[in-house]
């Protein structure tokens, strides 16, 4: 999972696994596997940089680890 930010500002979380391309046009869209397209605030490069992140992310993190407590609700 990745955080980005929609056009009006409101942050969301995307499954990575489901984005089949990114583009800038010149805003970002990222279109995912169902053919769905989303707009984000964040540039092409960030976007493609926090899902390098994730897929390294998730293949070096032990199995039951668990994120720790940041007292955020």
């Amino acid at each position: 999972m990745i955080k980005l930010t929609r056009l009006g500002g409101e942050p969301f979380v995307l499954n990575a696994e489901l984005i089949r391309y990114v583009e800038a046009n010149p805003d970002t869209f990222i279109t995912l596997t169902n053919g769905d397209r989303i707009v984000v605030q964040e540039k092409t490069d960030v976007v493609v940089d926090r899902v390098i992140e994730y897929h390294q992310r998730k293949n070096l993190l032990p199995p039951g680890f668990a994120r720790p407590d940041t007292g955020e609700k």
